[in-house]
């Protein structure tokens, strides 16, 4: 049961992603574009638990999935502090 949620969670990720990027695409809205690149990274997240809970459950790449996230949340605010000056 914990495989599908966690390939559920990444597939809807994903289309977040695809949407926000389409929407960024079309509008030229900058916020759209660092929204998309953030979900982008949530997705991979979410590859990373599938592989590391699921796949691999020997290794341990907790490290790695935490970092990714705090990149996407980096990036999210970056673009929320930015996109503020406008």
């Amino acid at each position: 049961m914990g495989a599908a949620v966690y390939i559920l969670s990444t597939l809807v990720t994903a289309v977040c992603t695809v949407l926000l990027l389409r929407g960024y695409a079309s509008r030229r809205k900058r916020l759209l574009l660092w929204s998309g690149l953030c979900f982008a990274i949530f997705t991979a997240s979410n590859v990373l638990v599938f592989v590391d809970l699921v796949l691999l459950p020997q290794v341990d790449l907790f490290r790695y999935r935490l970092a990714s996230v705090a990149v996407a949340m980096a990036i999210l605010l970056y673009g929320l502090i930015w996109e503020s000056d406008r």
